[in-house]
């Protein structure tokens, strides 16, 4: 089965930088997109980036200009890169794969999967 293991959240005061880690395992042939959600308490899950199997991106408005999404597709891995942090990046920060193509014997399946989520939080 198709796992994802984040890491790289912790606690960084405003300005910094985090970088954020996540790979996916399992019998993976494939991943279409791979991307970072987030949610803050309260609030609805947002798209933070994504970036396609061919290297495409695609950022939330709020943090364009400050995170870079990249993707190993060798390692099934996906990152990114928080810089210039705010105190309003503070939230559990989710890692999707979307259109991840498995096989179990004969049987090819394809699917989305999501993280477990990480905790990042920032500090005035």
């Amino acid at each position: 089965q198709v796992q994802l293991v984040e890491s790289g959240g912790g606690l960084v005061q405003a300005g910094g930088s985090l970088r954020l880690s996540c790979a996916a395992s399992g019998s993976i042939f494939s991943i279409n997109d791979m991307g970072w959600y987030r949610q803050a308490p309260g609030e609805q899950r947002e798209l933070v980036a994504v970036i396609t199997s061919g290297g495409s991106t695609n950022y939330g408005d709020s943090v364009k200009g400050r995170f870079t999404i990249s993707r190993d597709n060798a390692r099934n891995s996906v990152y990114l890169q928080m810089n210039s942090l705010k105190s309003e990046d503070t939230a559990v920060y989710y890692c999707k794969g979307s259109g991840i193509l498995t096989a179990q014997g004969l049987r090819f399946m394809t699917g989305d999967y999501w993280g477990q989520g990480t905790q990042v939080t920032v500090s005035s």
